[in-house]
């Protein structure tokens, strides 16, 4: 049998191959896009859920809510067990390294404290697992061959990085889109709570007010507000259910709202005020930053600009210009040699 040709190489890869691979993913993302497009889900469902879940905490300590939920979570517990002891063993777990996952994790909107020990054990295990693997088919059977000694390298070290620093990129990618995202309703949720302070509701029916009408525009201030409208509820102090909110929103303006409600519970100054105070501050804070995000613009667009838009109005606007100079020049080199004939 003859043997098939080889596409075009650049860098040692097959170019043919690599578009195959992009277009089957660009036809996979394009399915996904549709179906999330026609699939219409209620965003409510998931955290009338796990708030149900917290209240439920609160009440008994434990979560019990069916037989089914508590064989799972008796399941899920003994895993993280055996996760845990495997860790002490290797003493790999180490207090502040807990504590600063469990900061990530909340601010990422996990509540499952247990996913910390699951964390730490895939960044000791999966960088070893894959990397192995990765050794054995780029160095042990030279999967692919035409690899430069320096492509190897690379290929190695990025998928032991990747691997490595992936569960952290991604709870920092997702908390600090949560923040923006809790950030922008901010204002709005301070308005609503002081129409809801002046009307003479408690500070937890104010919150649970606000979440409720928050909700949809802004889930992620509305499942917040509602978690520590709960607490509110049933911790004995309630002081500890304002600092659970600055300690799960990595955001300053959430820790002065915080600072100013415990000031309110312990010196009994009117709420309303103060609220009406922050959120003109928060506003003007929102307004400076978007002016400065327009303040950019100018120097943003210098490099479009000058790669894109340029080149473009050269070719446009001295295009015609340089074809009738080349004409005309052609056309009196023509009259020259008539003449001389």
């Amino acid at each position: 049998m003859l043997d098939q040709p080889n596409g075009p190489m650049v860098l040692g890869f097959d170019v043919i191959m690599v578009g195959t691979v992009l277009a089957g993913l660009a036809a996979f993302a394009m399915v996904l896009a549709i179906y999330a497009a026609v699939t219409i889900r209620d965003p409510m469902a998931k955290r009338v859920k796990v708030l149900e879940a917290r209240r439920e905490q609160l009440k008994a300590g434990i979560v019990t809510s069916t037989a089914k939920k508590r064989t799972r979570l008796t399941r899920r517990s003994n895993t993280t067990d055996k996760v845990k002891e495997n860790l002490s063993r290797f003493n790999v777990l180490q207090d502040s390294q807990l504590k600063a996952i469990h900061q990530k994790l909340a601010h990422a909107g996990y509540r499952n404290k247990e996913l910390a020990y699951v964390i730490i054990g895939a960044r000791a295990i999966v960088p070893l697992l894959l990397g192995g693997i990765a050794a054995f088919l780029i160095y042990g059977i030279e999967f692919w061959p035409d690899w430069g000694p320096m492509t190897r390298l690379a290929a190695f070290a990025g998928t032991v990085f990747v691997t490595y620093k992936g569960p952290e990129i991604y709870l920092s990618n997702k908390a600090s889109k949560r923040t923006k995202e809790i950030q922008k309703g901010l204002p709005d949720a301070l308005d609503l709570l002081v129409i809801c302070a002046e009307a003479g509701l408690t500070v937890d029916a104010a919150f649970n007010r606000v979440a409720k009408e928050l909700g949809r525009a802004y889930p992620e201030l509305g499942d917040e507000f509602a978690l520590t409208a709960i607490e509110l509820s049933f911790l004995n102090e309630r002081r500890l259910a304002f600092n659970n909110l600055a300690y799960r929103v990595n955001l300053d303006a959430v820790k002065g709202v915080v600072t100013t409600m415990v000031q309110t519970e312990r010196y009994g100054t009117p709420l309303a005020s103060a609220l009406r105070v922050l959120s003109a501050e928060f506003r003007n804070e929102r307004m400076m930053r978007a002016e400065e995000k327009a303040a950019r613009l100018p120097a943003i667009m210098t490099i479009p600009l000058i790669l894109f838009i340029l080149p473009v109005l050269f070719v446009v606007i001295l295009g015609p210009a340089a074809c009738s100079i080349k004409d005309a020049l052609m056309g009196d080199g023509g009259f020259g040699g008539a003449g001389a004939g």
